[in-house]
């Protein structure tokens, strides 16, 4: 009996002298990708992940210049202390398009999950950054920061899509916080910075000069200019809500707020569908994992 009192009392002593980080909730996960054009293709040349992060097959739905990886969070949803680290290079002339095959969900969390974001575009190359809408659950404590930078004429698509709470459910965004930084460089210059700060139950959810009581709202911000009748035609096009779109030295940029994230979607899908012969130079053909 006390040899085996011993040998327990020494496998605790082991236990309690663990690291902490074994038993730690949250669940950090990284992913690096780089693309780079051979011929008239463009195809992935580098890929690296930790974690819960991941990358279908990659497809040319397209033909072969543009690729397309769907980024892919197994887990399903984004807990507190999670950290989602994302970096993608598109080499010179390539055209990467990165899309995500559902919604992200951003639990109730009693300490901050972290997002950060850096896409780098080489001279000559064009890349779509076209995620699917982020929830934020009441409660959730969301922290965001993406970097964009653009080397010589480097071009962009990017949109985002954020629905506070889940008023389907009669859910508000009661508690809880939401920040988002986003800088965009072209040649190291910044051409774009913005910060938002949510405050759940804040009196900006239901004022006019903040949300409006609108639970959606979406951003999008492309490179290049364009006509005057154009920027007329998509300021026709409705998000069910309010919306707008400017033009500004170098850069596009819309905004709307929705009663729905599908309404918020749609009215960006919609915008793209113009933009980007204008932009881009090629009609706009959604990915299939829209329609799924």
């Amino acid at each position: 009996m006390l040899a085996h009192s011993v040998n327990y009392s020494e496998k605790r002593h082991r236990t309690m002298n663990l690291p902490a980080a074994l038993f730690t909730p949250s669940w950090p996960a990284e992913l690096e990708l780089a693309y780079a054009r051979q011929g008239d293709r463009t195809i992935p040349v580098h890929r690296r992940h930790l974690g819960p992060l991941r990358v279908q097959k990659h497809l040319h739905a397209e033909g072969p210049e543009v690729c397309q990886h769907i980024i892919v969070h197994p887990p399903g949803g984004i807990a507190g202390g999670d950290r989602l680290d994302i970096r993608a290079r598109a080499g010179e002339a390539s055209w990467v398009q990165l899309t995500s095959p559902g919604a992200a969900k951003w639990y109730r969390a009693s300490a901050p999950a972290h997002q950060a974001i850096h896409l780098d575009i080489r001279p000559g190359a064009t890349l779509e950054w076209l995620p699917q809408e982020t929830i934020l659950y009441d409660g959730a404590q969301a922290e965001l920061h993406t970097r964009i930078d653009l080397h010589g004429d480097a071009r962009l698509f990017h949109w985002d899509i954020v629905a506070l709470g889940r008023p389907a459910a009669g859910e508000r965004f009661a508690s809880g916080h939401f920040q988002a930084r986003l800088d965009i460089r072209r040649d190291d210059a910044l051409i774009w910075h913005e910060r938002q700060r949510i405050i759940g139950g804040d009196g900006l959810l239901d004022s006019p000069i903040g949300l409006a009581g609108a639970p959606v709202f979406a951003t999008l911000i492309a490179t290049g200019e364009i006509d005057p009748e154009l920027l007329e035609r998509c300021r026709e096009r409705s998000c069910q809500g309010r919306g707008d779109l400017t033009q500004l030295p170098g850069l596009v940029l819309a905004r709307c707020l929705a009663p729905e994230a599908l309404q918020a979607r749609a009215w960006l899908i919609e915008l793209w569908r113009l933009l980007r012969p204008a932009l881009l130079g090629r009609e706009a053909k959604p990915p299939r994992i829209w329609s799924t």
